[in-house]
C-alpha cells in the first residue's frame, strides 16, 4: 500500500507549473484477499479519503502562495512597479501641495506678527478718524451708552424663539427663554468687558476674533430655544474695541509727546542756566578788568591800559557772542558722534545742541545707559543748527535705524559718509576726526584677549 510521503512526491509539481497542471491521484490497485474483500475495501476508502484531503490541502496552500508561471510572474512584477510608480507621483505631487500650503500659511504668521510687532512699537491704524484722546474718550462714552441702552430691559440685545411652552404654560415659556436669555447675555457681556479692560492696541484683531467665538458659541448652546447674540449688539461691542484701541494708541501717543516736550524744556532750561552763569562771569570779569583799566588810566600806564583794553574787547566779544545765542534758539553745534564698543563701526548718531559748551551734551549721552563713551568725529557751529541738522537726517533718512520713533538719531552710516554730507550742507569743517579713539573699547579688548 503505498504512503502519504509516496503521494506527495508524485503529486506535488514544479514551482513554475500552475495549480491547473497538477494531475490527479489515482489509487495503485492491490492485492484483495479473497476473504475479508470488505474489511479491505473499508480500509482502501479511508485511505484514499485521507489522501483525497491532503491533496486538497495542498491545493489550498499553492493557491495561497500564488503559484504561477514565468509569464504571470513577470506581468505581476510590471504591474507592481507600474503602481508604485503612480503611487510615489501622487504622494510627490501631494508633498509639493502640502508645502506650498505650508510656506502660505508661514508668510501669512510672519506678516501677523509683524504687524502686531510694529503696533505695539507705535505704528498703529487708527480706524476712527479722531484728533486726540478726548474726542476718543467723547465718542467711547457714547458708544458705550449705546450698548448699556441696548441691553437693558427688551433691547433686543439677545434674541429667542417665540412661541416657547413649559409644561403646556406659554407663560412659563417665556420665563424661561427670558431668564435663559439673560444668562447668555451676562456671559457675553463679562467676555466683553474683560477684552475691553485689558485690551491692547496690537491686540485688538485678538480681541474681535475672541468676542466672535463667544457670540457663535452662545448661539450654539442656545440652539435649541434659538437664543443668540442679536448681529447689531455685537457690531456695538466690537466696535467699542476697536474705539478704545484707538483711544489706547492716542493716549500713548500724547503721553509720549509730554514726555518729549518735558525733555525738552529740561534741557532749554539747562541751556538758559548755563547762559545766565556765562553771562554773570563775563559780566563780573568785566567789571574787574574796567576797574583795573580805570586804575592804569589814572596812573598813566599806557601800555598797561591798552593790554587791558584789548582783554576788555574780547570779553565784550565773548558778551556779544552768549547773548546772541540767547536771543537765537536756532544757533547751535550740529555734532556727528559714534560708539564703537555699543554699535559698531557704522552706525553714527547726528544731532544738535544749544549748549555753550557742546561736550556736555555728549558727556551726557556718554552715562550708564551705553558701555562705552561716545567718540566725537565732527563739531559745527552754525547759526542755523537747526535746519543743518534737519538736512542731515533727511539726507540719511533712508538709513535710519530706529523706523519708528524718528526722535532717536542713530543712522546706518559711517563718520566719513557724515563728513561727505556735512561739508556739502556747511563748506568747510573746522574740526573732523574719521577714526574713532574707542579707548575704554580697545582697551578691554586687549585685557579679553589677554
Amino acid at each position: 500500500m503505498p504512503s502519504a510521503s509516496m503521494v506527495e512526491g508524485t503529486a506535488r509539481p514544479s514551482p513554475a507549473a500552475p495549480a491547473s497542471a497538477i494531475p490527479r491521484q489515482t489509487v495503485p490497485e492491490a492485492d484483495i484477499p479473497l476473504f475479508g474483500a470488505r474489511g479491505k475495501a473499508r480500509e482502501l476508502a479511508t485511505e484514499v479519503s485521507q489522501l483525497t484531503g491532503e491533496l486538497e490541502s495542498l491545493r489550498a496552500q499553492m493557491n495561497r502562495l500564488g503559484v504561477f508561471s514565468v509569464v504571470e510572474l513577470e506581468q505581476y512584477r510590471v504591474r507592481l512597479r507600474t503602481e508604485i510608480a503612480d503611487q510615489q507621483a501622487r504622494w510627490q505631487e501631494q508633498q509639493r501641495i502640502l508645502e506650498n500650503r505650508l510656506a502660505e500659511l508661514q508668510q501669512q504668521v510672519v506678516t501677523t506678527e509683524e504687524i502686531a510687532l510694529l503696533q505695539e512699537a507705535g505704528v498703529y491704524q487708527y480706524h476712527h478718524p479722531l484728533t486726540d484722546a478726548v474726542a476718543y474718550q467723547s465718542e467711547l462714552e457714547r458708544l458705550q451708552q449705546r450698548i448699556k441702552t441696548m441691553a437693558k430691559g427688551d433691547g433686543k440685545a439677545v434674541l429667542s424663539a417665540s412661541g416657547w411652552t413649559v409644561n403646556g404654560s406659554e407663560a412659563q415659556g417665556r420665563t424661561m427663554l427670558r431668564d435663559y436669555s439673560k444668562l447668555m447675555l451676562r456671559a457675553y457681556n463679562a467676555e466683553a468687558d474683560n477684552l475691553v479692560r485689558g485690551l491692547k492696541p496690537y491686540k485688538l484683531e485678538a480681541a474681535i476674533e475672541r468676542l466672535g467665538k463667544v457670540a457663535a458659541t452662545i448661539a450654539r448652546l442656545g440652539k435649541t430655544m434659538d437664543i443668540r447674540v442679536a448681529e447689531g449688539y455685537h457690531r456695538l461691542r466690537v466696535q467699542e474695541l476697536t474705539l478704545t484701541a484707538d483711544y489706547l494708541q492716542k493716549v500713548a501717543e500724547e503721553k509720549e509727546r509730554d514726555r518729549e516736550e518735558k525733555a525738552r524744556l529740561r534741557e532749554e532750561r539747562r541751556v538758559q542756566q548755563e547762559i545766565d552763569r556765562e553771562r554773570a562771569r563775563l559780566d563780573k570779569e568785566r567789571q574787574h578788568y574796567a576797574n583795573a583799566l580805570a586804575a592804569l588810566h589814572s596812573k598813566g600806564d599806557v601800555a598797561g591800559a591798552a593790554q587791558l583794553q584789548e582783554r576788555l574787547d574780547q570779553i565784550d566779544t565773548a558778551i556779544q557772542d552768549v547773548d546772541y545765542r540767547a536771543a537765537n534758539v536756532r544757533a547751535g553745534y550740529v555734532y556727528v558722534i559714534s560708539n564703537l564698543g555699543a554699535f559698531g563701526e557704522k552706525m553714527v548718531k547726528v544731532g544738535m545742541t544749544r549748549r555753550l559748551d557742546p561736550m556736555d551734551r555728549v558727556r551726557e549721552l556718554s552715562d550708564a545707559s551705553v558701555p562705552f563713551n561716545f567718540d566725537v568725529h565732527a563739531l559745527f557751529f552754525s547759526e542755523d543748527a537747526v535746519g543743518i541738522e534737519t538736512q542731515m537726517h533727511a539726507r540719511l533718512g533712508d538709513r535710519r535705524v530706529n523706523l519708528v520713533n524718528p526722535r532717536r538719531e542713530f543712522f546706518y552710516a559711517t563718520p566719513a559718509e557724515a563728513k561727505q554730507h556735512l561739508m556739502e550742507l556747511t563748506g568747510n569743517l573746522l574740526q573732523y576726526d574719521e577714526t574713532p579713539e574707542a579707548l575704554e573699547y580697545r582697551q578691554s579688548l586687549t585685557q579679553a584677549q589677554g
